[in-house]
């Protein structure tokens, strides 16, 4: 069942969202060649705490961390560790859910380290490019799928592929709501748009195959060739306009 929000309830979303969108931002400045992922998760849980909300994604079905940090092959769900030290031409995926008043805004990006390669780049920016290729569909009267296929038509037309393992959702007072969104597909399928839906859009994006493997730990997800992978993500509001972008 797909739920329409209220105002308010939108309204804690949107204060979730833009800390989530400040946090991406600041990472910018933060993220280059010797760094840990730990030290990425260390300043998000403790930027999250000094605005007084949650970072959900610690303690959800046992995840041990506040954040997402996912390297180079590594698609999503990667585990922050001291060990691992980010290193000149790496490129890193962070994702990261906050809460606020029990309601929640989802939003990932893809970092460069230091300088990368230019294809390493062109994954990065057609992440992005995918995502607001695919919400320009994410208004009332379209169907879920247009988003999909408009995502999927963005990423193979720039030579790359889109993941299937792991899609978007719906988002709220639960992380994972319905609907599921599919980066790929056929248009006209799947429920029609309405005013009050609240979703989380995720291009997840490849080199190579998109299969994917889940290693030991349990969590970590990895290109199966050693493929590079680029996330992109905001939790958008359906509204009887223009999308509201609440991580931006």
């Amino acid at each position: 069942m797909i739920i329409i929000k209220s105002k308010q309830e939108i309204g804690w979303m949107r204060e979730a969202g833009k800390v989530t969108g400040y946090i991406l931002n600041e990472l910018k400045n933060i993220i280059k060649p010797g760094i840990s992922t730990w030290d990425i998760d260390h300043f998000v849980e403790k930027t999250v705490k000094e605005h007084g909300m949650i970072a959900s994604e610690k303690g959800y079905c046992g995840y041990p961390a506040s954040v997402c940090t996912s390297v180079n092959e590594e698609v999503v769900h990667g585990i922050p560790s001291k060990k691992r030290i980010l290193r000149e031409g790496d490129i890193v995926s962070v994702d990261l859910v906050v809460e606020h008043h029990g309601y929640m805004a989802d939003a990932a990006r893809t970092y460069p380290v230091g300088k990368i390669s230019e294809e390493a780049q062109h994954l990065i920016d057609t992440a992005e490019k995918a995502f607001f290729d695919g919400i320009a569909f994410a208004k009332v009267g379209y169907r879920l799928s247009d988003i999909s296929n408009a995502i999927q038509q963005t990423v193979e037309g720039e030579g790359f592929n889109v993941i299937r393992d792991f899609v978007g959702h719906g988002i709220g007072s639960e992380m994972h709501e319905d609907p599921q969104i599919p980066n790929y597909g056929k248009p006209g399928k799947g429920p029609r748009l309405q005013e009050g839906m609240t979703l989380a859009i995720e291009p997840m994006i490849c080199q190579g195959s998109y299969e994917v493997d889940v290693l030991l730990d349990d969590w970590t997800a990895v290109t199966v060739d050693g493929g590079l992978a680029a996330h992109y993500e905001n939790t958008v509001v359906i509204t009887d306009g223009e999308p509201e972008l609440l991580t931006l």
